[in-house]
């Protein structure tokens, strides 16, 4: 932050801003819209995406923006931002490919056209910044391979909750500790919700009601714990995470781990088996109902006995496990630090380190039966479930950024996990030969062999 505020203030000073460009506009991208053009000195929004030119509009308008160009050619557009205009269009493809953009923010929230839009701009050597955890935890791995070969960097965003993560991760190993848990601290987790439930939610806060579903159904939180087990290497406890709540289960569980409990994440390092944890090399994971919240933490160790010495007078305890955390994540407020970081300094806030890890599976929210189509995330079929890789492509669970689309071929109850074998693929996506593609490239030997027995 300290290092990438003043390099943008030198850019501002030096008339020379960092241009970047936003492929949705809805309640987040307004508010990244907001961000850059009122608060963030250095840096240019130069044109905005949206299926309708209203909703890229309004990004403009209600940064105070008025002056606008719809554009409908690459060269429109990059002749309005020589111009130093503004510029929208309902054709994603020309931010992607119009010279003078340095990056681009990535905030559909989609799989499949945000898949096309991504490729593209890797095409025209452009740094993308994903506010997507959808896509990034169903192709994040393959999309690196991408990027890496474009010369050009793929990155998740500061400010929400995998990215806050992926910092104080940074933060603890750069301190000499190492990490063993990347948690996420939730208020509420209800597989069952659906956007009947969630409506009144969405209406009072402008979202869209199947993105604050899938918040309360526990799908978007496997999302980011799976991108973040993907950027450092852990992995899951069990499918689903461990997941406990001390919103229902407070007193059971106190008296399960001998915790003194009081409401307070630091109070809950006594969940983890320190050892478990190491041979696994580290998981995420998510507890509800505590304080701070909405925040996230990282339950650390340390070998060295002097260095616990300091962290006892520090106040941080006597281990094993030692608990640091964030008590906010600030979601738009923070994504233009992202794109600085990566235009800057090719600073990649977070992205795969090889191979994924954690997947996250399909699974059913209700009895469904054969011949139905499931809806998309967030909806009233299906729910998302973090899973281990190896497991995943060893027994064809199915994807969770998969399944929309997806017509089912037999009945499944409710809780039931989907496989491949279970639906029929609409034909011609993008997103399944991509899929496909990061398997085939990344497949260890013992899953090859799971999947030949």
């Amino acid at each position: 932050m300290f290092i990438v505020d003043t390099a943008l203030q030198a850019r501002a000073e030096a008339g020379n801003p960092v241009r970047v460009a936003m492929i949705g506009s809805g309640f987040m991208g307004r508010g990244i819209a907001n961000q850059i053009i009122n608060s963030v000195p250095g840096m240019e929004l130069v044109a905005v995406f949206n299926r309708s030119l209203a909703g890229a509009k309004r990004a403009y308008n209600e940064a105070g923006i008025e002056e606008v160009r719809e554009v409908k050619t690459v060269a429109e557009l990059e002749e309005s931002i020589r111009q130093g205009k503004y510029a929208v269009t309902d054709d994603a493809m020309l931010l992607a490919r119009a010279e003078g953009i340095d990056a681009l923010i990535e905030v559909t929230g989609s799989i499949e056209f945000a898949a096309h839009v991504v490729l593209e701009a890797f095409a025209h050597q452009k740094h993308v910044v994903l506010m997507n955890a959808e896509l990034d935890g169903t192709l994040g791995p393959i999309l690196k391979v991408y990027a890496d070969k474009a010369g050009v960097v793929l990155s998740a965003c500061d400010g929400d909750q995998p990215g806050v993560q992926a910092n104080l991760y940074r933060f603890v190993k750069s301190i000499g500790l190492t990490p063993l848990v990347c948690g996420n601290i939730k208020g509420l987790q209800d597989p069952y919700r659906n956007p009947t439930t969630q409506e009144g939610f969405a209406k009072q806060w402008g979202q869209n009601v199947y993105m604050v579903t899938s918040f309360a159904d526990g799908t978007k939180i496997s999302f980011e714990q799976a991108i973040v087990a993907n950027a450092t290497g852990m992995t899951v406890a069990k499918r689903g995470m461990l997941g406990y709540d001390f919103r229902l289960h407070a007193e059971a569980l106190t008296q399960q781990f001998n915790l003194n409990y009081t409401g307070h994440i630091d109070e809950l390092t006594k969940l983890y088996d320190v050892e478990q944890l190491k041979e696994l090399g580290g998981i995420v994971d998510y507890v509800v109902g505590v304080k701070p919240g909405p925040g996230v933490y990282v339950f650390a160790t340390h070998d060295d006995p002097k260095q616990k010495h300091y962290l006892n007078l520090y106040k941080l305890g006597e281990g094993p496990l030692y608990s640091f955390y964030t008590p906010y994540h600030l979601c738009h407020f923070e994504v233009p630090l992202s794109v600085a970081r990566v235009v800057l300094f090719k600073d990649v806030v977070l992205a795969p380190q090889g191979a994924p890890r954690v997947d996250v599976v399909t699974t059913a929210k209700i009895d469904l039966k054969a011949g139905e189509t499931i809806d998309e995330i967030g909806g009233y079929m299906s729910y998302g479930q973090c899973e281990t890789s190896n497991i995943t492509q060893a027994q064809r669970l199915l994807p969770m950024g998969l399944a929309e689309g997806c017509r089912l071929k037999r009945d499944m109850a409710r809780d039931q996990v989907i496989t491949y074998d279970d639906v029929e693929f609409p034909e011609g996506r993008l997103c399944d030969k991509l899929r496909a593609e990061q398997d085939a490239y990344f497949a260890s030997p013992e899953v090859a062999q799971l999947t030949a027995v």
